[in-house]
């Protein structure tokens, strides 16, 4: 199948990352940080000044106790940091400098039963690679979704190619491909670029139970909410569960090799970027060494891409899914008269400003938002870069007002906060509406399950 996408816009930025491995970013200090994984309620699993390896449990789920989150690295427990109201938001790690790893064995999926991977993905935990529409949070093994789409095209501005950041690792593929394959009775769905439907690190390995799909046009053409919309839409009571080629490669690691390697290839992106391109960096890493990578002091680090991923300062931590770090200058100052300028070099959908010509090329945007929060009115701008067959207004203002039942009628089940993501960018009102797409869905899960 072909999905081509016309609803959409690409956001040209500079620091586009260039394929190539630039480096290593090394940290002494990891950290786990629950919030890294949706609708997770924590529980602790170590104390200060244990000694773990990498792959033992940090955290656990109180909801289902055979979830746990593990260690990137081995080494000991140095700090336990709470929030308010006693909030875990993070288990610090001090690095050994040899990772020792616990050994989870070896094993052939071909040979195994889907309990058999299922429990070996528990055991390792690596089961939180496997997540699940609806809510975008971590599957339940308990159930069997319908299918399993694995998106192979990012579209976000700056964001890593996901095909690029498992080169190093393309050998462990087959492995991981023929886990998943396991997990559902229904198909494999892959999607890739238009521009690239046979890549060569997938070559020979799609066999039965998989089907190919190629998708075209601007963001969020990548998404993979967008391919399941059209692939396989989902309604009440049905799951599909979704991966990404690095998923892969680490679940094909741990059956090819016994160990939870959490070492890889992480792109770092932006305008104040010096080198931006590909470096080596473990999951969980302090970003504290990024600060010799930038060309201002003036700077939001990103964890993700810029869009949906998470401010974490330079003094943060890469995120558990994150395979990119973007970067972008801090600024705040106002513009005076700003808003009788014609708007050169701001980012728009519309030709009514100069700045539309300038859109073919990347620009350095930074962080100004332009304006400020407004009335909530209709003015048709998410229709425009909203790919889904879903009213985007109504269904926010559904959110509003707690209305469970309109919510589930205009397909909140299909969604989660990154298919919002440009509606927030064009939104005239400057409406956080990624944050109210995750109320609504807090919302849904706990009252719907």
């Amino acid at each position: 199948m072909n999905i081509r996408i016309k609803k959409g816009a690409d956001i040209k930025i500079t620091g586009q990352p260039k394929t190539q491995v630039v480096g290593e970013l090394k940290s002494e200090v990891y950290a786990v940080k629950p919030d890294d994984f949706k609708f997770f309620h924590p529980k602790l699993s170590v104390r200060e000044g244990d000694v773990v390896k990498a792959g033992q449990a940090i955290l656990y789920s109180k909801d289902d106790h055979r979830i746990t989150i593990p260690s990137p690295v081995s080494g000991e427990v140095v700090e336990i940091v709470r929030g308010e109201k006693r909030k875990l938001v993070a288990v610090k790690i001090l690095a050994d400098k040899t990772t020792e790893y616990i050994d989870f064995g070896k094993a052939n999926p071909d040979s195994l039963s889907r309990e058999e991977i299922i429990e070996k993905l528990i055991a390792s935990g690596l089961w939180t690679l496997v997540r699940q529409r609806p809510y975008g949070c971590i599957a339940n093994p308990d159930e069997t979704p319908k299918s399993i789409f694995i998106s192979c095209v990012d579209t976000a501005p700056i964001s890593a190619d996901p095909l690029f950041v498992i080169k190093e690792k393309q050998k462990y593929l087959k492995a991981g491909l023929a886990a998943v394959k396991k997990l559902t009775n229904g198909k494999v769905h892959l999607t890739f670029s238009a521009q690239n439907p046979n890549p060569d690190v997938f070559s020979g390995l799609i066999v039965d139970n998989f089907e190919t799909h190629t998708v075209s046009g601007p963001h969020p053409a990548g998404n993979v909410g967008v391919h399941i919309h059209y692939i396989d839409p989902i309604n009440r009571g049905e799951r599909v569960w979704y991966l990404y080629p690095q998923d892969l490669v680490m679940i094909g690691e741990l059956f090819e090799t016994g160990f939870y390697n959490a070492r890889k290839l992480v792109a770092i992106s932006g305008p104040i970027v010096s080198e931006p391109g590909y470096y080596h960096i473990t999951s969980g890493a302090s970003l504290k060494g990024l600060t010799n990578l930038l060309n201002s002091s003036h700077s939001r680090v990103i964890s993700g891409n810029i869009l949906t991923g998470t401010a974490v300062g330079e003094d943060g931590f890469l995120g558990y899914y994150d395979y990119t770090i973007s970067v972008l200058e801090e600024n705040h100052e106002p513009e005076f008269l700003g808003w009788l300028l014609p708007g050169i070099g701001k980012f728009t959908i519309h030709r009514a400003l100069l700045n539309w010509f300038q859109n073919g090329k990347p620009l350095p945007y930074n962080t100004k938002m332009n304006g400020e929060e407004r009335a909530f009115v209709v003015t048709g701008e998410y229709e425009k870069v909203f790919p889904f067959d879903i009213y985007p207004v109504q269904l926010l203002k559904a959110i509003m007002v707690n209305d469970i039942e309109k919510m589930e009628q205009l397909g909140l089940y299909e969604v989660v906060e990154e298919d919002f993501a440009l509606c927030e960018v064009v939104c005239t009102s400057k409406i956080a509406v990624q944050q109210t797409i995750y109320q609504g869905l807090e919302l849904l899960k706990t009252e719907v399950g």
